[in-house]
């Protein structure tokens, strides 16, 4: 019984003891860090990661009584052109031989892609506090964690930069390694979200000297743009400003802009260092922001401490920063592994000796048997540390904190604003931003004045398009036909033109210098062919093109075009029936302005002649309903046969001599001009459009070197055969005359601005149907080029101020505007200045003799009122003035209306006071109908009057 007992007792023991053993914590845990120790960072690195190990090991909260070791071996970046894959494998060896749970760093993105993969073999967590290759994915290495920013975000940040002050194009320069190449092919992505791009790429060799930069700096001092984006590995000598400087490429026409390589240069900068800092003078560049806090602020003070005892060599700079918290997030997440799961360790894999690292044993090398475990216990990391919080986003990348944007300024490091991805540029900390908006808009961008290179403070252009030394070269089509638009002078280089007069003028309003040259593109015997011209500007032949350069889809593939200048499109010009007959057509021999005034000399007429007759003539007497039809038959009658009515008075006489003579002058003119425009039906067209053109299968003649040839072959389909070139206005007349089939042409298709200023010369052609095409000329230059937006821009102003008008009507508006004359009346038309002096002349004779006529009334009737003085008033004596005014009006009234013969008679009697007073009140008795008639007349006649002097003023 007691021996049965006592074997499940031992055996009970000896488990105890197995577990006990099994599951006790770990006494020493050790990690791994690979790094550069002389470098920037490196230095930095170092002395925060012993730090930090330091803190942690004396720290009771953390790690329960396990020891942290830390096993540190040296990159040694400096032997990377020759055997740093050996030297980087056997550090790996190194390291990897302690039995290592994590490996912190390496800060180099190069070494980080040949470490990750046999991270990925040892399942051990590498965790970088400076690899910032945005390469670096989570897919391919998923044992690789960054507690950095990506470059991914920096680059956002650079292209925003940009964006911000309008540059569309720069200069990359960068180190050709994976870190360079990757950074800025992600900087080009962001920029072409922006619409912009990154013109020229000039790679550095990672082991570069002061004669690469040279070599490329020189190179680039030709190119356009002169904005620089610097990508490189921190440089304590700074030698790409350093040569810049030399090479007079810091002056103000020129802004650099650099990546947080260089805030960690200038950082680590001690103060009796900082006068190299000259040569950085209104240099941009960007810092990872960590955001301010006691125990930063604590971790500098004892920084500065570690630098008098002579354990730190460096200034501290955000790297180091990052490289302590990385230690802590691994700590943190070594404990929560050990608290949960108790026991690290590790087996061999045979696997292992099939990877692509065969120069070290792999076989000797143990995989971490918790390093899943431990990696996902990292990814939940969530601490503040120095650089503020600590968080790993699904790509396995820290949480990004946001950019300072750093302006040097007399080697005084300024902060100018800060950027986030989710508030994007503000002069406010991003610490006092989140949360309050979760969208932003580029207008609400804000940056402190920042000091360019030169000292300037004006944001620089950021491209030269041409200097002294290499002015604008100018395409400029030397044309043999319609030369008003623009050709050269008799070989002499030099060209005019409208087109050239709009470049002129617009260029006077782009706010910087441009030299450029003409270079007359044609030998000038033939129109050139535009499509050529507009490709050599693509080709780099020409830098831009000026002329009467049409917008069509194709060149628009190729080159950027201004703001249009010019509105044109394609139209029809063919023979047109000039008569247009309709019912109508007798109108058509005068302008309005024309009837309108014989139509009031006909009244005119009528009035003065009844005027004058009414008196002495019998035939201009009797009720007044008919002595106003007479009056206006007789003047209308004088157009067509004798009139019935014969005048009798001799100023009647004249008036009539003159009248008939402007009535002979006009009705002939009238005869002949109809005679013209109901005869003339030869040169009609049938064509009523591009439709029947199409289908008349006649042939159509276009302008030699117009995008109308492949208009209508290519959209229109029309066959060649049909297509005849014409190369000028003389040649257009000449086909058009000749007809369709005589071996001219039924048609010329062309563009609205020749055919107006062709028909401005021609008579018997004309625009059939509507334009066809919508388009418009403008200046090309090469794609890209911002001189198209600034002299788009121009051409705006120069529309706005009517100046674009003034040069086309110096131009084409000499012997009036083509495109007013189309507007006008019809051309065979009679205008009122043909005849101005015929109406004139009866004008003045007419009114000259009812002057007269109204003179020798008024004696008259003041020798009758004397006569009449013996003869006592029929009114009292009281009468007021105006009663006495109106007796005057009617006596005036009844004296005009009464027969010449018995004024005659009553002067002859004038002895006789009945017989003078029974005429009088016989009058007065008729007097209200007669005063209203002739109240009637004279109004009338005062509408007429106006009505002439205002056409005499026309």
């Amino acid at each position: 019984m007691r021996q049965g007992v006592a074997l499940p007792l031992h055996t009970l023991i000896w488990v105890f003891l197995t577990g006990s053993l099994y599951c006790q914590r770990p006494s020493v845990v050790n990690i791994g860090a690979i790094f550069t120790f002389n470098s920037v960072i490196g230095r930095v690195a170092k002395t925060a990661m012993e730090a930090a190990v330091s803190d942690i090991n004396a720290d009771p909260r953390i790690l329960n009584g396990t020891e942290l070791r830390l096993h540190m071996e040296d990159a040694n970046c400096s032997v990377f052109l020759g055997s740093v894959e050996a030297h980087l494998l056997g550090a790996v060896f190194q390291v990897l031989d302690k039995s290592i749970v994590a490996i912190v760093g390496p800060q180099s993105s190069s070494i980080a892609h040949m470490i990750s993969e046999i991270a990925n073999g040892l399942q051990v967590p590498l965790i970088s506090y400076a690899a910032t290759d945005p390469s670096l994915s989570a897919l391919q290495f998923p044992f690789f964690l960054r507690t950095t920013q990506s470059d991914a975000y920096q680059m956002a940040a650079m292209a925003d930069l940009i964006d911000f002050y309008g540059w569309k194009e720069v200069i990359a320069v960068y180190v050709d390694d994976d870190y360079g190449r990757n950074g800025v092919y992600t900087l080009g992505v962001e920029l072409g979200k922006k619409m912009s791009r990154i013109s020229y790429k000039l790679a550095l060799p990672v082991q570069f000297n002061l004669s690469d930069i040279t070599e490329l700096l020189n190179k680039s001092k030709v190119l356009g743009p002169r904005v620089y984006v610097v990508h490189v590995d921190p440089d304590p000598r700074l030698r790409i400003f350093t040569v810049a400087k030399q090479l007079q490429m810091m002056t103000s026409s020129y802004v650099w802009l650099a990546t947080d390589w260089l805030s960690t240069t200038v950082d680590s900068f001690s103060p009796t260092n900082r006068t190299s800092l000259t040569v950085l003078e209104g240099v941009v560049t960007l810092r990872q922001h960590i955001p301010q806090s006691n125990r930063k602020r604590a971790f500098i003070s004892r920084w500065k401490k570690m630098q008098k005892e002579g354990l730190a060599s460096s200034e501290l700079n955000a790297y180091g920063l990052y490289a302590y918290d990385t230690v802590w997030a691994v700590a943190y997440s070594i404990e929560n592994f050990i608290n949960e799961y108790r026991n690290i360790s590790f087996s061999f894999v045979d696997r292992l000796h099939d990877m692509k690292p065969s120069k070290i044993e792999l076989g000797k090398l143990k995989v971490f048997d918790g390093g899943s475990l431990l990696r996902r216990k990292l990814l939940k990391t969530n601490m503040s540390g120095l650089t503020g919080q600590v968080q790993f986003n699904e790509d396995r990348n820290r949480v990004s904190g946001g950019y300072d944007v750093i302006n040097i300024d007399q080697m005084t490091i300024r902060t100018v604003g800060f950027w986030t991805n989710y508030s994007g540029f503000s002069v406010s900390p991003p610490k006092t931003l989140k949360g309050r908006r979760s969208s932003y808009s580029p207008l609400d961008y804000k940056l402190d004045n920042v000091t360019w290179p030169g000292g300037n403070t004006e944001r620089p252009r950021g491209w030269v398009i041409a200097d002294n030394e290499k002015p604008l070269r100018i395409g400029v089509p030397n044309r043999a036909s319609f030369v008003e638009f623009v050709t050269e002078l008799n070989d002499s280089h030099t060209v005019q033109g409208y087109c050239i007069d709009v470049f002129t003028e617009a260029r006077k309003l782009v706010p910087y210098d441009i030299p450029y040259r003409f270079e007359p593109f044609g030998d000038g015997l033939s129109n050139p062919s535009y499509d050529e011209l507009v490709k050599m500007v693509a080709e780099n032949v020409f830098d831009a093109a000026v002329g009467d350069i049409a917008i069509v889809k194709n060149r628009t593939l190729i080159v950027d075009f201004s703001q249009p200048y010019a509105t044109t499109g394609l139209v029809i010009v063919a023979p047109i029936d000039n008569s247009k007959s309709n019912a109508w057509v007798f109108l058509k021999p005068f302008t309005w302005e024309m009837w309108c005034v014989t139509a009031a000399f006909f009244v005119m007429i009528a009035v003065v002649i009844w005027t004058l007759e009414h008196r002495v003539n019998k035939d201009f007497r009797g009720p007044p309903k008919r002595q106003l039809v007479t009056m206006f038959l007789f003047s209308f009658s004088t157009l067509f046969k004798k009139n019935q009515e014969d005048t009798v008075s001799p100023l009647g006489r004249m008036v009539m001599v003159v009248w008939l003579f402007l009535l002979m002058v006009i009705t002939s003119s009238y005869t002949a001009n109809l005679t013209s425009i109901l005869t003339v039906q030869q040169l009609s067209s049938p064509i009523t459009g591009i439709d029947s053109l199409i289908a008349s299968n006649w042939p159509i003649g276009y302008q030699v070197g117009s995008f109308a040839y492949s208009y209508l072959t290519e959209s229109l389909y029309i066959p060649r055969s049909r297509l005849v070139q014409l190369g000028s206005p003389e040649e257009y007349e000449k086909a058009l005359r000749q007809g369709p089939y005589d071996g001219g042409v039924g048609a010329i298709i062309d563009e609205l601005t020749y055919i107006e200023l062709f028909l401005s010369r021609q008579t018997d052609f004309g625009i059939i149907g509507q334009t066809f095409t919508r388009s418009g000329w403008g200046f090309a230059f090469q794609r890209d080029s911002p001189l198209a937006i600034d002299m788009s821009t121009a051409i705006l102003k120069l529309s706005e101020s009517g100046e674009l008008q003034k040069i086309h009507e110096k131009w084409f508006c000499k012997m009036g505007c083509p495109s007013e004359k189309n507007l006008e009346s019809e051309p065979n038309q009679l205008h009122l200045i043909s005849f101005w002096g015929l109406y004139l002349l009866c004008g003045v004779f007419t009114i000259s003799a009812l002057l007269i006529f109204l003179l020798r009334v008024v004696l008259q009737f003041v020798r009758y009122k004397k006569r009449q003085a013996v003869i006592p008033s029929t009114l009292s004596s009281s009468s007021s003035w105006s009663s006495r005014f109106s007796e005057s009006i009617y006596n005036f009234v009844d004296f005009i209306d009464e027969k010449e013969e018995a004024i005659k008679r009553m002067f002859i009697h004038g002895g006789n006071p009945q017989g003078g007073a029974r005429v009088l009140l016989v009058q007065i008795d008729s007097c209200p109908r007669v005063l209203f008639s002739y109240l009637g007349v004279t109004v009338t006649y005062i509408n007429i009057v106006m009505v002439i002097s205002f056409s005499f003023q026309l």
